[in-house]
């Protein structure tokens, strides 16, 4: 084999070994967990936002679908031209969406944590053990206190 050649293969091992280091690190792999669980939670907060408020919503406001609202600028000349509108509704659409999620988002924070906070009660920090020797001498100062006349106050 020549010298190049085996140049190439010592460099294809050399990135080989370090793209398996950079792979196996945990930080690649709880990015990938997190990757994963964040869509599924994704999923779960579009479902409550599209299926269970928007239908409400929408019952309450009368069925007002905010994405067909417009302004427009060019009316539609059939063959000839293009309708030009701003779609605002899209935008208000899009904003109330928005706004519900977060809504949706910060309600099962809030619920996890007090979840958490429950299941994690400090426990009360346990006295500070004295050693023997400290105890002796705490003793024997308590002792020479006493006998001294008039400083028994500190």
């Amino acid at each position: 084999m020549s010298k190049k050649k085996l140049v190439a293969v010592e460099k294809t091992k050399g990135i080989l070994h370090e793209f398996k280091e950079f792979i196996s690190r945990g930080n690649v792999m709880d990015l990938a967990v997190g990757i994963i669980v964040g869509s599924a939670f994704t999923a779960i907060v579009n479902s409550v936002v599209n299926d269970l408020l928007m239908p409400v919503i929408g019952f309450l406001i009368g069925g007002i679908n905010f994405e067909n609202l417009k302004f427009v600028l060019i009316p539609e000349d059939p063959g000839v031209t293009e309708e030009v509108a701003v779609y605002f509704g899209r935008f208000l659409q899009k904003t109330v969406d928005f706004l519900l999620i977060a809504a949706v988002v910060f309600m099962l924070v809030k619920f996890i944590n007090r979840f958490r906070r429950k299941k994690e009660t400090p426990k009360a920090p346990e006295p500070v053990k004295q050693s023997d020797e400290a105890v002796l001498l705490t003793e024997i100062r308590d002792l020479l206190k006493s006998q001294l006349p008039g400083e028994h106050e500190e």
